[in-house]
């Protein structure tokens, strides 16, 4: 006597806190990856390209990841034509860094005394441009820096900023 099957069987449907649970956790997990990029806030064109983009000057604000209540705003130099275009260029090594408290500050865990809170490619390859948070203890600030690394030779040229910290506001150090 042989058996009979239905064909394969499905599993049967979560319960709909359950779906509600993974489904919230699926958005939690896409805003997270989408604040650690740059919010673009403006640009500027600078020179016309007939075939591509301009070459352009862009503003973007970064939310510091572990200071609630701090943002850095950056402008740096985004190259056009057709390298541009097709994410070959090599954009310029200058950078200007303004942050600023926009909120309450709180810290979500100690900090250490300094550390790479973004770095953002600029080229294909070789180059970086990275955003370091220092702490001034003395002070009771956050400095931030910016520069632009390259695999064989960096730039000096950097920008700098800082955000004081209320002195009822202990900066926890790690």
């Amino acid at each position: 006597m042989r058996s009979v099957t239905a064909g394969p069987t499905r599993p049967a449907p979560l319960p709909a806190a359950q779906r509600l649970r993974r489904g919230g956790l699926l958005l939690a997990i896409a805003a997270a990856a989408c604040s650690a990029g740059a919010e673009p806030i403006g640009e500027v064109d600078t020179v016309f390209k007939l075939i591509g983009p301009d070459h352009k000057i862009v503003v973007e604000a970064y939310d510091d990841p572990k200071v609630s209540g701090v943002t850095c705003y950056v402008s740096r130099a985004k190259t056009g034509g057709l390298k541009g275009a097709f994410g070959l260029a090599e954009d310029k090594a200058e950078a200007s860094i303004a942050c600023r408290q926009v909120g309450p500050i709180a810290f979500a865990q100690p900090l250490p005394k300094q550390e790479e809170v973004f770095s953002e490619r600029q080229s294909i390859l070789f180059k970086r441009l990275r955003i370091v948070r220092m702490v001034d203890a003395k002070r009771n600030a956050l400095v931030y820096l910016t520069y632009s690394e390259r695999v064989i030779e960096g730039s000096p040229q950097n920008s700098v900023t800082a955000v004081p910290v209320d002195r009822g506001t202990a900066i926890p150090l790690r």
